[in-house]
């Protein structure tokens, strides 16, 4: 068995439905481990994070427009 270098991420329940989705895409998550917590690829965390933010992004409404 080969070592994976991992990150952890915390996040809440919501968020991390959000990652599992986007996993069954692009393979990322190493490890599920509760409600709240996440083993990802290190290699993988800034791309994991800027898809994340970007679908955040939209599902946030604005007064503004």
């Amino acid at each position: 068995m080969r070592a994976i270098k991992g990150v952890l991420l915390t996040c809440d329940p919501a968020v991390k439905q959000i990652l599992l989705a986007m996993n069954e895409k692009q393979n990322f998550i190493i490890e599920d481990l509760d409600d709240y917590h996440l083993v990802i690829k290190a290699d993988d965390e800034m791309r994991v994070r800027r898809e994340l933010e970007a679908e955040l992004e939209k599902n946030t409404y604005s007064l503004d427009g």
